[in-house]
């Protein structure tokens, strides 16, 4: 049998063999949403983006620490006082004025990468997946800046993300945030707006997050899940019959050390970031 004739046959043979992948419907009407920060990902996922601005030399490891206390110090207190907060979101726009926004895309690519990857629950991940593949759209809701978000939201191939905004003008940033962080009341916010513009039925919809900060936003929703949940969360959580998951068996003593409270985590790392950033811009010129 001449070559080309042996080669048109396993040809035939592999494509008659082939298993057909069926098909995704698509599911207009629904959708998820996800948290981020302990909900996706084991501990802040800017706190991950500062460490691998520290791993690269942008500021140093004693600026790293500054930072991871500051957030384990709100964490214990248990609250976010909302002048501190006031206080560290001026230093962090004040810090980001300026700075390029391809810039950040491209080192949270990178650092997404080198850092954040391993760190995602393979558990909460596939979740996500399962919404992909009963063909509805998987958002990201987290306070991080939107454009970390995104990167996060694009290497889990998810649909998109929503996230904090902040104000750009000539592709760099302006030092001020369009509207305020996502978080909270504002979460729920952003999800009844996204879902005006998609033509989401929010009672077949589905949320997920750790954190009772999110309860506005996981009342939204039809279908509410509790994952990794703090004690306040697992309690309203076992009230209100919401599935709960908790992905961190033999992990948890570790996960109490991390520093993972919301608001104050994405303020401090964008301060943390914005340092970096600006150090190194300036040792650029």
């Amino acid at each position: 049998m001449r070559r080309r004739e042996a080669a048109e046959i396993a040809g035939e043979v592999a494509a008659a063999a082939a298993v057909s992948v069926p098909e995704v419907v698509p599911d207009l009407t629904a959708a998820a949403f996800f948290d981020v920060d302990n909900t996706m990902m084991r501990g802040a996922s800017i706190y991950h983006f500062a460490r691998g601005l520290a791993a690269r030399g942008l500021f140093t490891s004693r600026d790293l620490m500054k930072f991871a206390l500051g957030q384990a110090w709100f964490r214990v207190r248990g609250n976010e006082n909302p002048e501190h907060i006031a206080k560290a979101k001026e230093m962090a726009l004040a810090f980001v004025a300026g700075l390029k926004v391809d810039e950040v895309v491209r080192l949270g690519e990178e650092i997404y990468d080198d850092v954040m990857a391993d760190r995602v629950w393979q558990g909460t991940r596939a979740l996500a997946q399962a919404h992909l593949d009963a063909g509805q759209r998987v958002w990201l809701v987290t306070a991080t800046p939107v454009e970390l978000a995104r990167v996060i939201a694009q290497r889990l191939g998810l649909t998109g993300a929503l996230g904090t905004v902040a104000e750009t003008a000539d592709g760099a940033y302006t030092g001020r945030l369009v509207g305020d962080l996502l978080h909270g009341p504002a979460k729920a916010e952003a999800i009844r707006a996204l879902a005006r513009r998609e033509g989401l039925d929010l009672a077949r919809c589905s949320a997920y997050s750790d954190s009772a900060n999110d309860l506005p936003m996981l009342s939204l929703v039809g279908h509410p899940h509790a994952i990794n949940p703090d004690s306040e969360l697992r309690e309203h959580a076992r009230e209100n019959g919401w599935e709960i998951r908790d992905f961190r068996t033999g992990r948890k003593a570790t996960m109490i050390g991390l520093p993972i409270a919301a608001t104050a985590g994405a303020i401090a790392g964008g301060v943390a970031a914005g340092i970096a950033l600006r150090r190194h811009y300036r040792s650029a010129l």
